[in-house]
């Protein structure tokens, strides 16, 4: 059961070891779901802008895994970054993007939040325009809660809540100008959590990927649906005598 913040918040409570959370962060950057982190643009000083955190962050000196790491040692490679009420906010906000649903957990439950703090503390670039790009975030998002409601995000109801997370969802042409900055951020924030998500066992399973699984008896080939396809795009690709005899 997770313990409550003073404000009345439910605190994010970490259950991975670093070994498991450094695994799926090798996971999530391998993941074909994940864009490249985007450069961070020139923001306008303008007065419908809208607020934004200047934020005065200390510098990553750690040296990160190197051309020849040593997987097995128990030191962790790096600081994390996330503070416990960051790490809650990010809770909340992780199940906003990705909620409990039938039989599969919420972004919480499958430790994403953790995930992204491995990810925002490593030494590389990508990773370090995203930790930039998402504690900032993470700030606006407290700051426009206190500005509304004179609450933390973590601590305001569902609906409240959702009325800010719909200011800022997408970034389109129906976006106001003094949205459009977080909107960005946030779009990336999304990106990560459903990466991290899908990278965790729980999430493979809520896809139904299966892996690497054995095959009893001789391989079956592939189903006739399967053939029917590929004679079909090889059709329009003009590549019809390549196609393999079905027996």
């Amino acid at each position: 059961m997770p313990a409550d913040t003073h404000d009345g918040a439910a605190a994010y409570a970490n259950r991975l070891t670093r070994r498991e959370s450094l695994k799926l962060l090798a996971a999530l950057a391998a993941s074909a779901m994940l864009p490249a982190a985007p450069a961070e643009g020139t923001a306008g000083a303008l007065a419908d802008d809208g607020h934004w955190p200047e934020l005065d962050l200390p510098p990553v000196t750690a040296a990160g895994y190197g051309t020849d790491p040593d997987l097995m040692t128990p030191e962790a490679p790096w600081p994390l970054t996330l503070t416990p009420p960051q790490l809650s906010l990010l809770a909340v906000l992780s199940d906003i993007i990705v909620p409990a649903e039938g039989q599969s957990p919420s972004a919480s439950a499958v430790q994403v939040p953790t995930v992204i703090d491995e990810w925002v503390s490593a030494p590389y670039p990508d990773q370090q325009r995203d930790r930039v790009t998402i504690l900032s975030a993470l700030a606006w998002i407290d700051d426009e809660a206190a500005l509304r409601f004179s609450r933390p995000f973590a601590s305001l109801d569902t609906a409240r809540q959702l009325a800010i997370i719909d200011d800022i969802a997408y970034d389109n042409h129906q976006t106001p100008r003094r949205f459009q900055r977080i909107a960005r951020a946030f779009a990336r924030l999304r990106e990560l959590v459903l990466a991290a998500y899908f990278c965790t066992p729980e999430g493979m399973e809520d896809i139904g990927y299966l892996g690497n699984v054995a095959i009893a008896g001789d391989y079956p080939g592939p189903t006739p649906d399967a053939y029917r396809h590929l004679e079909m795009v090889l059709s329009e690709l003009g590549l019809s005598e390549f196609a393999y005899p079905v027996d």
